[in-house]
């Protein structure tokens, strides 16, 4: 691995551990804001779920703005934003104020997936393992990020750890700034012409070419595999945003100091989810995942069902069940993301994603408000047993995505290609 190699995985490494780390370390604030502005779950809900979905939907624009800007600026901007935005989140002040921050973050945080992935892919020469390393920093910043920011809040008031996060995001973007790195040396200058600007400058034939890739993709057995990410989304977002507050109440043995218990168990749910993915990407080599992510999602479905009678066990139980949900909550995402690869070709794969990450985390974020609504309505009862049925839905689709490939036996068909 040569220093350009090296470069780039620090530069994408850290911005992958703090996208994740500031997206997973919100539903730990939303146990103080619950408590401290007075608000309800509903309206919460939906005002986190606007920021959520800045972060899916930018997904598509940003990718446009990669190609044209180059990655590396683009990481150095999307930090900036993001650590300027905590920063924001803790200084303006009431309900308002915390939702343009949460709208700045989501807007800036969508910039990263695109920019790092396209800036491996051509940069980095033993790209396998760059995307190992990432895929690990992503996985720190899960499970580290929220335990962070509870540690942070047994000592400082939550506008104070706010500020606190923001400040890393901000010193990542002047390093990003400043680093040099070529982002072309694994595929070469003759097949990146000019460099980023000249790949996308001003062409309506490229608006064209994007609609015509769009229709035919959508026109294919991917159309499927979207609403099913998109139901995978819904479920992700629609069970993480309010757990911590929803675990407190549930943990019964007594702690030496005086916490939001559920925030530590949310973590320790984050850190299995890492087993999870490695299980979820080792059953993903094996080709024909449909099968395996309908059986994943109707193991969500069940965890879903089970939850809160296992969890009012006692906090054994509660850890148990909790440990089974992050570890098939993260087992699916690896198994998606293979499913949209066998649904897609070659030529269209960058903007399958694109369109992947607009509906897990894009559509996928109208999971915070519909939690905060169901909790408000009815209690975390209804909350679970609507979660349940999302991941039937998703584990159904998924069966029938299965069948209908075997049921198509020209080569063309096979690759879910064919309307």
């Amino acid at each position: 691995m040569n220093a350009n190699d090296r470069s780039i995985i620090a530069l994408v490494t850290t911005g992958h551990g703090l996208v994740h780390t500031y997206e997973l370390s919100i539903p730990i604030f939303m146990t103080v804001w619950l408590a401290e502005l007075g608000v309800a779950e509903a309206t919460l809900g939906a005002v986190v779920g606007g920021g959520y979905f800045l972060f899916g939907a930018g997904a598509l624009p940003s990718g446009i703005l990669v190609d044209r800007f180059g990655s590396r600026r683009l990481i150095a901007c999307g930090l900036a934003g993001m650590g300027a935005a905590f920063v924001l989140l803790g200084l303006l002040p009431g309900l308002w104020g915390l939702g343009a921050a949460l709208l700045a973050w989501g807007a800036a945080a969508s910039v990263y997936h695109p920019a790092g992935l396209a800036l491996i892919s051509t940069g980095v020469r033993q790209r396998g393992r760059a995307l190992a390393y990432h895929g690990i920093a992503g996985n720190v910043g899960i499970a580290g990020g929220p335990l962070l920011t509870a540690l942070l809040l047994l000592v400082f008031d939550w506008a104070t750890v706010a500020v606190l996060l923001g400040l890393p995001g901000l010193i990542a973007a002047a390093g990003a700034w400043r680093a040099s790195v070529d982002e072309t040396a694994a595929v070469g200058r003759h097949d990146a012409t000019d460099g980023p600007s000249s790949t996308a400058s001003a062409n309506p034939g490229r608006l064209t070419a994007l609609w015509r890739q769009t229709r035919h993709l959508f026109a294919s057995g991917f159309a499927g595999v979207f609403v099913l990410v998109a139901l995978s989304g819904l479920y992700y977002r629609g069970v993480l945003t309010f757990l911590p507050d929803l675990l407190t109440p549930l943990v019964t043995v007594d702690l030496p100091i005086d916490v939001s218990a559920g925030r530590y168990v949310y973590a320790g749910l984050l850190a299995v989810g890492i087993a999870g993915q490695y299980v979820g990407g080792r059953l993903s080599d094996r080709g024909g995942t449909e099968w395996v992510l309908a059986g994943a999602l109707g193991l969500l479905s069940l965890v879903a069902v089970v939850f809160l009678p296992v969890a009012g066990g006692g906090t054994g139980a509660l850890l148990v069940v909790s440990a089974g949900l992050g570890f098939v909550l993260f087992l699916v995402q690896p198994l998606y993301q293979a499913t949209v690869a066998e649904y897609t070709p070659p030529d269209t794969r960058g903007l399958s994603y694109g369109y992947t990450y607009l509906a897990v985390f894009g559509i996928g974020a109208a999971g915070a408000a519909l939690s905060g609504g169901l909790l408000q309505l009815a209690g975390p009862p209804l909350l679970f047993g609507a979660l349940a049925g999302v991941a039937l839905l998703g584990a159904g689709l998924s069966a029938w995505l299965a069948v209908r490939r075997a049921q198509l036996t020209d080569p063309e068909a096979a690759t879910g290609l064919s309307p």
